[in-house]
């Protein structure tokens, strides 16, 4: 997801893209208003935290122009002014969120995963909504999880996309380049000790034995795939023998 981050105090503006950047988000930044409108404009971001009191272009002006464009994008007014009234205002124009100077990174970072999880999760909805099967799992995107019986898996988004991107090339080799495609998007290409640390985590989330993945295999040296025959083992019992022939086939 890619952050516009909109702040004219250096310290932090700067503090804001360091620990942002640490927990995967693309960043971009600007430091007065008229510049945050060409970015905006330029890099098309998912995400703006935006300062209300700035030189050229106050953060309410740059709101109103860009709830003129867009009135979906979440947006979190940061401000020393904590009066009630200040709030309100910020709202009223299409803020999603409004947060107090001083603030701590752990709080930033709580609020803009609330405000995009359900932000993204309200675009899936007209995007990619229907749930799909996974194995033994329900992929229901709309609440950005997985069910195994009765019990709910959390998926981020990235995540969901993993699993989409395998599920419509089942039974195939989906390389790594298709992978970086489908969850991080052209613009940023990640590494892949990043995919490969994503898969993993994945991996804990979704299958019964991590250690033994059934659901994602990995093709060395390629990618990874999905075996849309397989029948992974549910509740910690043993998979199915048909799983196991299939196994032996891949």
């Amino acid at each position: 997801m890619k952050i516009l981050v909109v702040e004219d105090d250096a310290h932090i503006r700067q503090g804001l893209i360091e620990a942002l950047s640490r927990e995967g988000y693309v960043l971009v930044a600007a430091e007065n208003g008229n510049q945050a409108l060409e970015h905006y404009r330029k890099e098309k971001p998912d995400f703006i935290i935006l300062d209300i009191m700035m030189p050229e272009l106050d953060g309410y002006s740059v709101c109103r122009e860009i709830r003129k464009w867009d009135e979906q994008i979440p947006i979190i007014f940061l401000s020393a002014k904590g009066e009630e009234v200040d709030r309100v205002v910020g709202l009223e124009l299409g803020a999603d969120d409004y947060v107090h100077k001083p603030f701590g990174v752990h709080e930033i970072r709580a609020r803009i995963k609330a405000i995009a999880k359900r932000c993204l999760r309200q675009k899936l909805v007209s995007a990619e909504a229907e749930v799909f099967l996974f194995g033994d799992l329900s992929v229901c995107p709309r609440e950005l999880c997985a069910m195994r019986g009765s019990k709910r898996l959390e998926l981020s988004l990235r995540e969901l996309k993993i699993l989409k991107c395998l599920y419509e090339h089942k039974n195939k080799v989906v390389t790594r380049d298709m992978l970086f495609d489908a969850a991080w998007g052209y613009e940023h290409m990640p590494n892949s000790r990043t995919l490969d640390q994503h898969i993993s985590k994945l991996r804990k989330v979704i299958e019964v034995d991590p250690n033994n993945p059934i659901l994602i295999r990995t093709v060395h040296g390629v990618g990874y795939r999905y075996l849309e025959e397989q029948s992974p083992q549910l509740d910690g019992h043993s998979a199915p023998m048909a799983a196991e022939s299939t196994l032996k086939r891949a």
